[in-house]
């Protein structure tokens, strides 16, 4: 906690008064109200340490809002995110995580995105939706490892011409394989068509100006689900905090909203929940 001059001086008119009397008592200092954000340090455009992600963005409204001080702890969203975090009270609140991830307790949801197939504007090839399209057989195709296209692709019979990224890396010994590096080498020619998380395609085509068209993936199958709603996510038990986050979703929706927009996430309208949980594997950004 950061001691102001006023608190020092205070705790020490205090050990004067202990001086001249034994049955004296230290104050506490008061306590801050500080808003404490889990949050990847290097995973535009969703969050990084200088703070120019959307996450980053939303974050911001979210404490002034509440009237605290914003205050992050960097981990990467892999692998033993919740353990590492939100478990070890590091931090309190996950901006952006599935609605229906069981990992945590999450907040009703204040957006909706899906997984998008996206392609140079200059390409020789349209691309319809569906991820049954013949062209997706001809063209080189990179999809990220085990997400839910990756799986529908493999049913479909997709797979010689598939170029697989992973979304398990360690920015500090393989900075190179962060996700948006998918459609950095489409931007490249390594790769023809991705088939990509929204908010990362609407990233490169808004912040960026990158020359790409994006068409969202429909849900073709039941068991394969393309589109998800999306939440804030606190430590599971932490009910006072998620009533509170919920509240300010409500009041600063459209603040909220615009941020998004700014981003070029792809915006759906929020569906009702399934039965069965989303399967995201805990510290995955994309649901799947």
């Amino acid at each position: 906690m950061k001691i102001t001059s006023q608190v020092l001086g205070f705790v020490g008119l205090s050990l004067l008064s202990f001086m001249g009397s034994l049955g004296a008592q230290e104050a506490a200092p008061p306590t801050e109200n500080v808003l404490r954000v889990c949050a990847d340090p290097a995973d535009l455009p969703f969050s990084d340490q200088n703070r120019q992600g959307f996450e980053n963005k939303i974050a911001e409204v979210v404490a002034q809002a509440m009237g605290a001080r914003l205050e992050y702890y960097w981990w990467p969203y892999q692998r033993g995110l919740v353990r590492r975090t939100l478990e070890e009270d590091k931090c309190d609140v996950l901006i952006n995580v599935p609605t229906e991830w069981e990992m945590v307790l999450t907040t009703r949801p204040y957006y909706r995105t899906t997984y998008v197939l996206v392609w140079k504007v200059d390409s020789e090839f349209e691309v319809s939706s569906s991820l049954q399209d013949s062209i997706l057989r001809k063209v080189r195709v990179g999809v990220h490892l085990n997400t839910p296209p990756h799986v529908l692709l493999a049913e479909h019979g997709i797979v010689e011409n598939l170029i697989v990224y992973s979304l398990t890396y360690d920015p500090q010994f393989h900075p190179e394989d962060y996700p948006g590096k998918l459609v950095e080498d489409l931007l490249a020619g390594k790769v023809d068509v991705a088939v990509v998380w929204g908010p990362i395609a609407g990233y490169f085509a808004r912040k960026k100006g990158a020359p790409l068209r994006i068409v969202p993936v429909p849900d073709e199958n039941p068991r394969i689900p393309m589109a998800f709603n999306m939440s804030m996510g606190v430590r599971r038990g932490n009910k006072a905090l998620k009533a509170r986050l919920e509240e300010i979703l409500t009041i600063k929706e459209a603040e909220i909203r615009a941020i998004l927009e700014d981003y070029g996430v792809p915006l759906l309208e929020i569906q009702p929940a399934r039965e069965k949980p989303a399967p995201s594997k805990e510290g995955h950004r994309h649901p799947g």
